[in-house]
């Protein structure tokens, strides 16, 4: 399919469909996590472990993810992905004890690998660059706005079923995104028509995931870096909000609200930023998303009650919605033909470990000298970010790997 034939409408719902159900299924069951531990008769601090098996989980799977979408293909990888992690699910609702609990906690993580991996190749596979970065930003969007619903339909289900309605609500996303995945439309086997100027003689080169991580090295070193300062920063900044405002005395209530409209702003304005990065160059939202946020945390510590917190994490919010997709943008811009899954899988694997790294600095921080200092060190981190992907990211709509 052309560029100029090209619709978005024609695979929304194949495309955008399982990962808003993901989303919903992820959504449903995160804010549940902690109490289910403690029910279960599990510490505080083990609870907080809990919550953190998700990121683990995805953490150590992004390589095998790429193994098993490169074997099974895309479609079966995220079905398969979907049926995991519902099993996971089950697995949690059902758990007599902590330690069958963390596994189907793990499993939700495995499966979000998988699942992420798949879906970002085939739309890089099925998708014309031209109309890439709007395809992955509307696909991070679609999968914040099920996050952000999920909550409101486990509130549903505990209200009728108890706490086990959460992971329901979960299972039956899961399920659904399933079945609508196994519609989604086969590719051709990895034709190169939608990076212009590919050479023919690398698609029919065999790539494993060694070759592939020696080829890209510079790439990694480079532009990888740069998205791993952006994980870092965007998942801190979940943190930032909270702790902020019950350190200024903010009920939890006020915090809830300020939170969501944070969300609320995220998820408005991703499709415009997709439809920047095509027409002008990744470049002109990256930098700008990573400068934004990094304004808008160092304002932070100068907040003093709920107005002056909600401009600050409004601007947060908003940083973050023009960035939505741009990690995957560039991971599928950069991605060779060959052996693309390979290539995805590493560079998952670095935004992982900056979003794990991200919160473990502003904690190591705060611990050390105050919370407002490790906000500020985020904030830094965000203008670190910035320069990486200015000095890196060509400033053209052209092909970056040409």
């Amino acid at each position: 399919m052309t560029a100029d034939t090209f619709s978005l409408r024609k695979i929304a719902l194949p495309a955008f469909g399982p990962s808003f159900l993901f989303g919903l299924g992820e959504g449903a069951i995160l804010p549940v996590i902690a109490l289910t531990v403690r029910q279960l008769g599990g510490s505080v601090a083990l609870a907080a472990l809990m919550v953190t098996l998700i990121g683990i989980g995805s953490l150590v799977s992004n390589i095998p993810a790429s193994i098993i979408t490169t074997r099974y293909g895309e479609r079966w990888a995220i079905v398969g992905a979907a049926v995991w992690g519902a099993l996971g699910m089950v697995a949690c609702v059902l758990a007599p004890a902590l330690w069958l609990f963390g596994i189907g906690v793990f499993m939700v993580g495995m499966s979000a690998a998988v699942f992420g991996l798949a879906r970002q190749s085939y739309l890089t596979e099925a998708v014309p660059f031209h109309f890439r970065a709007r395809a992955l930003s509307t696909l991070g969007g679609v999968m914040r706005i099920g996050l952000f619903v999920g909550p409101f339909l486990a509130a549903g289900l505990i209200h009728w079923m108890g706490i086990g309605g959460a992971y329901w609500a979960g299972v039956g996303s899961l399920m659904v995104a399933a079945v609508v995945a196994m519609r989604m439309p086969d590719l051709p086997a990895h034709a190169p028509a939608n990076d212009e100027g590919t050479d023919l003689a690398s698609v029919r080169a065999p790539a494993t995931l060694l070759s592939v991580g020696t080829s890209h090295a510079k790439i990694f070193l480079t532009v990888g870096i740069g998205a791993l300062l952006v994980a870092a920063v965007r998942a801190s900044r979940q943190a930032v909000i909270p702790l902020w405002a019950e350190s200024i005395g903010l009920d939890a209530a006020t915090t809830s609200l300020i939170y969501g409209l944070a969300g609320g702003i995220d998820m408005l304005v991703f499709y415009p930023a997709g439809k920047v990065m095509d027409r002008k160059g990744r470049a002109w939202v990256a930098v700008p998303s990573m400068v934004v946020m990094g304004v808008a945390l160092l304002l932070t510590p100068f907040t003093h009650g709920a107005y002056t917190l909600l401009m600050a994490s409004l601007l947060i919010g908003f940083g973050n919605g023009i960035g939505s997709g741009m990690i995957m943008t560039l991971g599928a811009d950069y991605s060779p033909v060959a052996g693309r899954a390979h290539f995805l899988g590493l560079w998952r694997l670095m935004s992982d470990i900056g979003s794990t790294g991200g919160p473990a600095l502003l904690s190591a921080v705060t611990a050390l000298v105050s919370l407002a200092a490790g906000i500020w060190c985020t904030g830094l981190t965000a203008f670190a970010g910035a320069i990486v992907l200015w000095y890196w990211i060509p400033r053209t709509t052209r092909h970056p790997a040409r």
